[in-house]
């Protein structure tokens, strides 16, 4: 069959699976309208709203190495063929993006690995945006996550520990890498405060930097200190703002590509 039949024979299937399922949503919404059915609520019991903690990717959008790391190339439009359809090419590390314990260890989970319960977690946000605003280079410390336990209580199992930084706000301009020609200015999780956390039952970090160690790290110590112990990280998550710092729910919508180091993830908080 040519090309052009094959298309011609998807759109009449679609338009028919269309009004087919229109005229099904209208008799639900109707038999809802009559009593017939319960509405179940849209959030868990606990929950009233959902807030985005992921940035939108382009090919703009700052990386580690400085180069690009997303491309989108259309194959098909929608005025020529009907339907739109891209190719897009993504360096796993880029934009709101997991680092899998792979990605620092040589034989550790990759990202389709990592156990589906991790990635939905209590939130504990850690606030470190005033002192950041006047040092790039700072970190969270062991005396930041005990504030944060004596304001609201141990870290509870399987927690996503993230730095709030105020650096989200940055992502449009130079200052979110903060390169000055020989090192990047950015701030992470002390080495220290990564070993306090690895003494918890929290199963991520995130941050909303570049990386999880801040910029002028030369060793990676808490890439590698974490990592390797089958826990991941999160790097350039957004919206930490708009969150409590703590009780709100995280979900990490994390690739699932067979033998990744990391990947782009959808992530939101319900609170």
């Amino acid at each position: 069959m040519c090309d052009i039949c094959v298309m011609n024979s998807v759109k009449e299937r679609m338009l028919s699976r269309r009004g087919f399922f229109k005229g099904s949503a209208a008799a639900a919404a109707g038999a809802v309208a009559a009593g017939g059915i319960t509405a179940t609520p849209a959030l868990a019991e606990g929950h009233s709203g959902v807030v985005d903690l992921t940035h939108t990717l382009s090919a703009d959008f700052p990386t580690y190495l400085g180069e690009p790391g997303f491309g989108a190339e259309q194959v098909w439009n929608f005025a020529d063929a009907g339907f739109n359809l891209f190719n897009l090419t993504i360096n796993e590390h880029t934009g709101t993006h997991i680092d899998a314990p792979l990605h620092f260890s040589a034989d550790g989970l990759s990202v389709d690995e990592i156990p589906v319960a991790d990635l939905v977690a209590p939130l504990c946000v850690v606030d470190i945006a005033a002192r950041a605003a006047e040092d790039a280079d700072t970190q969270v410390t062991p005396d930041d996550l005990q504030a944060w336990i004596d304001a609201n209580g141990d870290i509870p199992d399987g927690a996503c520990v993230a730095m709030h930084s105020g650096w989200s706000a940055k992502v449009d301009s130079d200052a979110f890498r903060g390169f000055d020609g020989e090192a990047q200015h950015y701030p992470g999780f002390h080495i220290e405060a990564t070993q306090m956390l690895l003494e918890t039952g929290a199963r991520s970090i995130a941050v909303d930097t570049l990386s999880l160690d801040h910029g002028i790290s030369a060793d990676f110590a808490t890439h590698y200190a974490w990592l390797p112990t089958g826990r991941f990280g999160i790097e350039n998550i957004a919206g930490l703002d708009q969150v409590p710092a703590s009780g709100a729910t995280v979900i990490i919508g994390a690739p699932k590509h067979r033998g990744g180091s990391g990947g782009p993830a959808r992530i939101f908080a319900m609170v």
